[in-house]
């Protein structure tokens, strides 16, 4: 004598198995956008970093004080894409060497930074 199955055996494996899916899904993108922001974040401190080093050294010209804010971009992971100066302010933009999820582009950053005793 045989026995039949019920009509709903192995269903908890499927849901299991889905839910397995989805959970492994979720942590991935999380994961994603964790290193999306962290990436931004980088680069927006690489270029407030490299602007504020351009105009400590302003005095020094503005050749002088771009080579900084190059070190300092550098030492932050960054590539600074341009270094302006309009009237006593600088004007510096980085993006991160490397894009943090592949297929997407390299996060990028803009700052200005001039002397304390002026507002903007």
């Amino acid at each position: 004598m045989t026995q039949e199955e019920p009509p709903d055996a192995g269903v908890a494996t499927i849901w299991t198995a889905l839910a397995a899916a989805t959970l492994i899904t979720l942590t991935i993108l999380v994961w994603w956008l964790a290193a999306a922001i962290t990436a931004r974040h980088r680069t927006e401190a690489a270029a407030d970093l490299g602007a504020l080093a351009a105009a400590a050294h302003a005095a020094a010209g503005p050749t002088t004080a771009c080579a900084r804010a190059q070190e300092v971009a550098d030492h932050e992971r960054a590539v600074m894409t341009s270094c302006r100066w309009h009237n006593r302010d600088a004007y510096i933009e980085v993006r991160a060497a490397a894009a943090p999820i592949l297929g997407l582009p390299a996060p990028t950053a803009k700052a200005r930074a001039g002397p304390a005793d002026e507002p903007p």
